[in-house]
């Protein structure tokens, strides 16, 4: 009997043991990341029958089991994805938000500077300084354009850069986890039990992976992880690890591309499956809104140049030379980096316009004709001498003169007739005359055989008609469609990129609201606590004590016998 005792009084000394080690070892694991904490679970062993009933023989351990919900797990790891998602996208697009809002260097400003140089000049037209002036605020312009293009190339390299970086991040978890299933698989097939802190490192790793990118898991018979991201490619499959790679894309050489690595080379994963962690949202905010802002940008120095060309182009210089092309238009390839001011000499802006249109000094009327414009069609076949219109009161009243061959379009309270070459043009007060890519309005009484001139704008150092049409260009509706102005398509994109990094900036808070929520409930479960953990070590303290008195008896009775024989 005593040695039943003592027997009963090891056990009870060795669960007390065990019992100590295990909240000790909680005690000194409640900091570290990823670990749950864990019970010992004893039960009362197998009891012997006496004869006169069975007694107990003891305790013992069943088993170390670690307190983990499969279920809160899943929710912090798909919490964690998205807010490392929405942080990684954020913090990428508040750069672009912060360089286009810029009151004093964004591209708004300098538009502004540049059309008040615009319109300084034609205040005075024949003045070199303010033609310079002008021309420098176009430089600034074009600066502004070359510096933004150049800021957005940079976080575009700066995606590549993170992006490849996520990529090995990833494969490094990938095989991490790979292992831990192969020594996981050795540990728990070898001895039956639970290996407790290779699979909180097991779990930590895949919620390390949802930082850098949305993984699902899928746990195997055998206690293995199966772990796959985007629309189901696998990632790790038991004990085996599939790489992931960055090649570039086949269209765009300066793209970098996700990719599988196989065999037979790289094969590139759809942006649209990667979602969520942190490369998740780095291709997204690229996809989404860098590629978009860049388009964007293009649209904007390509329409500048091109509409404020054409204008130029329908004026004339100091030196009486037909306008050249004021900017340089940017190619697809170069978009806005290739924005540039393409005329050097302040003489070459066309400030006036080639043609002048006036009254015959001799006329005996009170017939009027305005200044004249000139459309694109005008640079088809520009006047290389003067032309003279003459007024006949008929009836009817008529004018004549015109260029053979030319049809003439007389325009009344916006009513368009087209009159043949060769026919009677009749005459209306207030009508606008077009042929030939020139128009002008004519008004008042001419008297019978006045004649009005039309010709080239000889001498017109002092003209600021094709400026001023220049300078209208600010407020004009020339881009996407004719549907807005230089300024409103370029408070669109800024407009655009804000409203998206306010988006991200309160979806992301929400997010991790979301995610705290959800560690506190498996810390609640899962957590060390370490008043809870010290009332243990009380507890265990005093059943060790308590075993090993009981041992003592035994070991007392046993001398007893001893003694008797």
């Amino acid at each position: 009997m005593a040695t039943s005792i003592l027997s009963i009084g090891q056990s009870a000394l060795a669960a007390a043991q065990v019992g100590i080690s295990t909240t000790g070892h909680n005690i000194a694991n409640a900091a570290t990341p990823g670990f749950n904490r864990q019970v010992v679970v004893q039960g009362a062993a197998q009891p012997q029958n006496y004869g006169f009933g069975f007694m107990g023989q003891g305790t013992e351990i069943s088993t170390v089991k670690r307190i983990y919900s499969e279920f809160l797990g899943s929710q912090v790891r798909t919490a964690q994805t998205t807010k490392s998602g929405l942080d990684s996208y954020y913090a990428q697009i508040k750069q672009i938000d912060n360089m286009l809002a810029d009151p004093a260097s964004g591209l708004s400003p300098a538009l502004q500077d540049f059309f008040s140089g615009v319109q300084e000049m034609s205040s005075n037209p024949s003045s070199v300084p303010a033609r310079q002036a002008a021309l420098s605020s176009a430089e600034s312009l074009a600066s502004s354009f070359q510096s933004m293009a150049a800021r957005l190339d940079e976080i575009e390299q700066g995606v590549n850069s993170q992006i490849t970086s996520s990529v090995s991040v990833i494969n490094s978890y990938a095989k991490q986890i790979a292992q831990l299933n192969d020594a996981i698989g050795r540990a728990q097939g070898a001895s039956g039990q639970p290996a407790n802190d290779l699979l909180d490192q097991r779990d930590q790793l895949i919620l390390d992976l949802n930082k850098e990118i949305r993984a699902t898991v899928v746990k195997q018979g055998d206690g293995g992880y199966n772990v796959f991201i985007g629309n189901g490619q696998p990632l790790v499959v038991g004990v085996n690890a599939f790489s992931l790679t960055t090649t570039t894309s086949p269209t765009e050489p300066e793209r970098i591309e996700v990719a599988y690595q196989s065999p037979n080379g790289p094969v590139i994963v759809g942006e649209s499956s990667l979602g969520g962690g942190k490369l998740g949202g780095v291709l997204e905010f690229r996809s989404q809104t860098l590629e978009p802002a860049q388009q964007a940008l293009d649209d904007l120095a390509i329409g500048l140049a091109t509409t404020f060309n054409a204008q130029h182009r329908l004026g004339q210089g100091l030196d009486g030379n037909l306008g050249g092309d004021f900017f340089v238009v940017p190619t697809a390839e170069a978009g806005a980096s290739g924005f540039a001011v393409a005329i050097t000499d302040p003489r070459q802006i066309a400030a006036a316009a080639p043609i002048l249109a006036e009254a015959t000094s001799t006329n005996s009327g009170t017939g009027a004709i305005s200044p004249g414009a000139v459309d694109a069609d005008y640079l088809l076949s520009p006047l290389s001498a003067p032309i003279s219109l003459a007024f006949s009161e008929g009836p009817p009243e008529v004018l004549s003169g015109f260029p053979a061959g030319q049809d003439v379009t007389v325009t009344v309270n916006g009513t368009s007739t087209v009159i043949l070459a060769g026919d009677p043009v009749p005459y209306t007060s207030g009508a606008t005359i077009s042929f030939g890519g020139i128009s002008f309005t004519l008004s008042g009484a001419p008297a019978d055989t006045d004649t009005f001139t039309v010709g080239p704008n000889t001498g017109g150092v002092g003209d600021n008609r094709n400026a001023l049409l220049l300078g209208a260009l600010q407020t004009a509706n020339t881009l996407n469609g004719g549907t807005t102005t230089y300024q409103g398509a370029y408070s669109q994109i800024v407009s655009e990129i804000g409203n998206k990094a306010r988006e991200l900036e309160v979806t992301s808070s929400a997010a991790g609201n979301l995610l705290s929520e959800a560690n506190l409930s498996l810390q609640s479960e899962s957590g060390v606590n370490l008043d809870e953990e010290a009332t243990n070590l009380l507890r265990y303290q005093q059943a060790y004590q308590a075993a090993g008195k009981v041992m003592q008896i035994a070991s007392e009775m046993f001398d007893v016998l001893l003694s008797l024989g």
